[in-house]
């Protein structure tokens, strides 16, 4: 009888050589239980996903209400569902004026690969400009995009009409002209090892937007959702895109993405072709039932969002003091620990794991790992995770 790591990695398609392969049997909080009980604190948090930790009760309990209503009805668009105009209601009460119509897809990438469409729709160019070192998803186009080649290389060819500027380069920023349809950012570098704007990088991106007429698109999709210690990453910086790309938190752990602009930017995909942009489970009622539930909770509890800073503040001053860190870059609770060592990396992923957390690489910057616990962790959960982790630095440093 095989054992269930070798199901794990004989019929799962993998995306490593070597998967942790940690078995998960529940998770409740900011904790994670093995089938031995052990306990694993999450500072991943799914990816940015569950900003709210693990089963959290409101989102749980939207959950079965709307499962014993209905699920899946139809082709996104032709039916009213009440889950989808709730949450779109609620979304854009929170957001600019300019950005008033959502469309629901199912994952960030796929919202990546509409708001592409979208614009090259609007503008009626083709050229799409992105940032070195920018992660935007794995399909097709998405990929097309990403900021680095090592992960381009073996599906080329890709879209055409594609290319890089050096993210908080003000010089590169007339790389951005008449033929440029949009320019996609990350409001706040992810796997780049989080890279904040700076010296006011978006909004003098916002104005070269605005002169050439090229579309901003802002990549929410990480930064979403009180990451960054405010709703989106844009209200943090001043600088509303005309399209902004959110998933992962959304849902509150469920499966949903979304596209967000204006009315009449959004009605393009209407005509010329009707169907210029179409989905089947985009908007999934389940998954909107959740989003409504997790974002109805954010805004009824806004100083979750606004403690994130805090919180990161309690991280950075217990593991900032100890001889192998070198740096912590932070925006609200999205966080890079530098190492002087990049060969302590993984070692230290390896070890936390075996004391009982969970944290993660960067895609783009080797040096570092990564801290993005749900937003309700405790100063009791931080100084507990910050002491596993010290623990961890002091055997490598020995």
């Amino acid at each position: 009888m095989p054992s269930k790591k070798e199901i794990f990695l004989k019929h799962l398609g993998q995306t490593s050589p070597n998967p942790m392969a940690i078995e998960i049997v529940s998770a409740k909080g900011v904790y994670m239980y093995g089938p031995d009980g052990k306990k694993y604190i999450d500072l991943v948090s799914g990816v940015s996903v569950s900003n709210l930790g693990h089963h959290h009760k409101e989102i749980i309990t939207a959950i079965k209400e709307q499962v014993d209503k209905y699920m899946h009805l139809m082709v996104y668009g032709e039916i009213i569902q009440a889950p989808q105009l709730k949450f779109a209601k609620l979304l854009i009460e929170q957001l600019p004026d300019s950005l008033n119509s959502v469309y629901l897809v199912n994952s960030g990438s796929e919202a990546i690969e509409g708001a592409m469409k979208l614009a090259k729709r609007i503008t009626g160019r083709s050229q799409i400009i992105s940032c070195k070192n920018a992660y935007h998803g794995g399909t097709h186009g998405a990929l097309s995009i990403m900021g680095s080649e090592k992960y381009k290389t073996a599906y080329r060819p890709l879209l055409p009409d594609t290319s890089l500027i050096s993210y908080n380069s003000i010089d590169d920023l007339q790389q951005i002209t008449e033929r440029t349809a949009a320019v996609i950012v990350e409001p706040v570098q992810g796997e780049g090892g989080i890279i904040s704007p700076r010296n006011n990088y978006l909004t003098a991106l916002r104005k070269r937007c605005d002169e050439t007429g090229a579309l901003l698109i802002f990549d929410e999709i990480q930064t979403g959702f009180g990451r960054t210690a405010k709703l989106f990453a844009f209200m943090k910086y001043n600088v509303t895109p005309d399209i902004m790309c959110i998933a992962k938190a959304m849902g509150g752990g469920m499966p949903i993405g979304g596209f967000v602009s204006s009315t009449e930017n959004m009605s393009k995909l209407t005509y010329n072709p009707a169907l210029g942009h179409i989905t089947t489970f985009g908007g999934h009622p389940v998954s909107a039932a959740a989003a409504y539930a997790h974002l109805k909770y954010l805004v009824d509890n806004p100083d979750l969002i606004e403690k994130a800073e805090e919180k990161a503040q309690l991280f950075y001053s217990k593991l900032i003091k100890h001889p192998l860190v070198e740096e912590i870059r932070s925006d609200g609770l999205y966080m890079a620990v530098k190492l002087k060592s990049q060969s302590a990396i993984e070692k230290i992923l390896d070890l936390a794991a075996e004391k009982g957390v969970i944290s993660d690489l960067f895609l783009f910057d080797s040096t570092a790992f990564r801290i993005s616990p749900p937003l309700i962790i405790t100063k009791e959960e931080i100084e507990e995770a910050s002491n596993i982790l010290l623990e961890c630095l002091d055997e490598l440093n020995n």
